[in-house]
């Protein structure tokens, strides 16, 4: 049997897998992408980004991107930046955005920005197109934000706030629900200090002037640009319904406070009637006395017979008297 084919075969073979291996460790096609672009990469920096564990094109094609822009970034930050876990494609993508739109951005604030979770390429867009914030946030519980003027009528307000990323502060500075918040706090307290409904009815501006005096984005990662009263309309009289609400209250006190007098009086009236008893016995018991002390009498001779008669035609005028008297004022 001829070997020698066997022989040629197995060799294609063995040529073919380390011409893929070289391959994949030195890619060529985009190393001559990167010289025909002015991009300056050895082969070598490729094949120690391989051992490294770094893809290359995730290096290269922002590299050729941010060259063709005519932005300034070296491959060690990128590989830098990669192997700090940051968004390579993000950041180059951001200062290009950034150079165009003539924004100061350098790469350390930019993949710092990236490094800190915050999406700098948006944040860049948002630096050059603003973004208007609802306040308050349509969907999430309350659709307005209410306050009470100082005469007790309720308003519901409406406002658009305007704002754009501020870069400097991006990293630590506070989010949109910050800003919502201290504007929604802005609204309440300017139609809380106001006299009469009817002058924030009639100048609805004096809202945003008061808020944006404050400053309110300090502290946040935006800039608020302008604050706009999209709507505000009249709501209930908070006022007259406290003062319900008070009179109500007062109205259960006094009843209650009445009710106590009115137990105390039905419990003295038991008392009177108990005190009466008391002494309509008393009065029977010195009458069953009498008797007693006119039998007395009789023995020891300080009472005689005409003396008793006397006492009994006394005692019968008063009995006639007194059904005289009963007669005349059932009549």
């Amino acid at each position: 049997m001829d070997e020698g084919p066997i022989v040629i075969l197995g060799a294609m073979v063995i040529l073919i897998f380390f011409a893929s291996v070289l391959l994949y460790f030195v890619p060529v096609k985009l190393w001559i992408a990167a010289k025909t672009t002015g991009v300056n990469v050895s082969l070598l920096s490729l094949v120690a980004m391989r051992l490294r564990r770094i893809p290359p094109q995730d290096i290269v094609n922002p590299l050729i991107a941010s060259t063709q822009a005519g932005v300034q970034v070296s491959r060690r930050q990128l590989e830098a930046h990669f192997l700090a876990g940051g968004r390579v494609w993000m950041v180059v993508q951001a200062l290009i955005s950034a150079d165009k739109a003539k924004i100061e951005l350098n790469y350390d604030r930019a993949a710092a920005i990236d490094l800190a979770g915050r999406n700098v390429l948006e944040a860049v867009k948002m630096s050059v197109e603003p973004r208007v914030i609802d306040c308050p946030v349509q969907g999430r519980g309350r659709d307005t934000v209410d306050a009470v003027a100082k005469d007790g009528i309720q308003l519901r307000a409406k406002a658009r706030v305007t704002v754009r990323a501020h870069l400097e502060r991006l990293i630590g500075g506070a989010t949109e629900e910050t800003i919502i918040a201290r504007v929604g706090e802005g609204i309440v307290t300017t139609i809380g200090s106001a006299k009469s409904h009817k002058d924030v009815l009639e100048n609805p501006d004096s809202i945003s002037k008061s808020i944006l005096a404050k400053g309110l984005d300090s502290g946040t990662a935006f800039q608020i640009l302008s604050i706009d009263i999209a709507d505000i309309d009249v709501g209930e009289n908070i006022g007259a319904k406290l003062q319900i609400d008070q009179a109500e209250a007062d109205k259960q006190i006094a009843q209650a406070k009445a009710e106590e007098r009115r137990a105390l009086a039905v419990a003295r009236e038991q008392e009177m009637v108990a005190l009466e008893q008391e002494m309509r016995a008393k009065v029977v018991e010195a009458e069953s006395d009498i008797p007693k002390a006119m039998s007395e009498a009789f023995r020891k001779g300080l009472l005689g017979v005409f003396d008793y008669y006397n006492l009994q035609n006394l005692k019968a005028d008063t009995h006639m008297r007194d059904a005289i008297g009963e007669s005349s004022e059932s009549e």
